[in-house]
């Protein structure tokens, strides 16, 4: 599996590739500033990028901007974001498209590697890994919103797990309640919001988007 990586502390960097490389993933480049992300994205077409949010010439919001005009140009393309902290309109705007892998990590609570490891994967394959952090800040942001507001408190449990990426199995592990139970509270959350039944892989994520404030 191809990797672009962004990220522009050098001994982070370096790090990011060592663990990515040990676990059998390709890193093609890893690369310190907007510019170079760009032009990596646009050339080498990777499987997946993991991408910091503040790169240089403006340390804001660059390697976003760069992740963000590059899924432009190539829907679907896959990107783990890295963060120090919550950026609710970027993450709504990661978001918006619905279509293609997405993650949202905060660096200080990736534990260990596997965590990370495994979100980068399921990213990669066309899934979601939003730390929970992030889903809970945008759920309080909208929580007495409509449609959101009908969705039991359970409800919203579930739909906070399905954004973080994980899936029937792993949902009934964290709530101890059954699959069976947790495909009820799905069933039930899809019809609430108004999501009819697809096999859109990303339908999960319509779910979180259907409550986001994209204006």
């Amino acid at each position: 599996m191809r990797v672009v990586v962004a990220e522009d502390l050098f001994l982070l960097r370096d790090g990011l590739v060592r663990m990515l490389e040990a676990y059998d993933f390709e890193v093609v480049a890893a690369v310190e500033s907007g510019p170079e992300l760009s032009k990596a994205l646009a050339e080498l077409e990777p499987d997946v990028a993991v991408v910091d949010v503040r790169l240089p010439p403006s340390f804001s919001d660059e390697g976003l901007q760069c992740a963000l005009a590059a899924r432009r140009a190539r829907p679907g393309l896959p990107v783990l974001v890295l963060s120090q902290h919550v950026e609710q309109l970027y993450a709504r705007e990661l978001l918006a498209d619905g279509s293609g892998g997405i993650g949202y990590l905060l660096k200080d609570r990736v534990f260990d590697a596997d965590q990370f490891i495994d979100a980068v994967r399921r990213v990669a394959a066309g899934g979601t890994a939003m730390d929970p952090q992030v889903i809970s800040q945008l759920l309080d942001r909208r929580a007495q919103d409509r449609p959101l507001g009908r969705l039991t408190p359970r409800e919203l449990e579930v739909m906070e797990l399905m954004a973080e990426g994980r899936s029937n199995t792993a949902i009934a592990a964290r709530l101890f309640v059954t699959e069976r139970a947790v495909a009820k509270h799905t069933s039930n959350i899809f019809g609430k919001l108004g999501l009819p039944p697809s096999d859109d892989n990303n339908r999960r994520v319509l779910a979180v988007l259907a409550y986001l404030d994209r204006g």
